[in-house]
């Protein structure tokens, strides 16, 4: 199973939740971006439809791909 974890990080002027390199918008407040990481790292576990994804990665780069919705990862929040 994947584990993806969000990383709680001063960036840009304010805070942001950081995954694999890729950081969220800027929030005001440590405890903002957490409770975003945290509704964002709950929102990926649960179980769904079949369905195209797309991201962006580290470098800029996005990429499309299917999503079964019963693969899910485990995830965990730090920072």
């Amino acid at each position: 199973m994947t584990k993806v974890t969000y990383k709680i990080v001063q960036h840009d002027g304010g805070w942001a939740y950081q995954v694999d390199g890729v950081f969220s918008e800027t929030f005001e407040s440590h405890d903002v971006a957490r409770r975003a990481a945290e509704r964002a790292a709950k929102e990926q576990v649960v179980a769904g439809n079949t369905t195209g994804i797309s991201y962006e990665d580290k470098d800029g780069h996005w990429h499309e791909e299917l999503s079964k919705g019963d693969d899910r990862p485990e995830t965990d929040v730090k920072g």
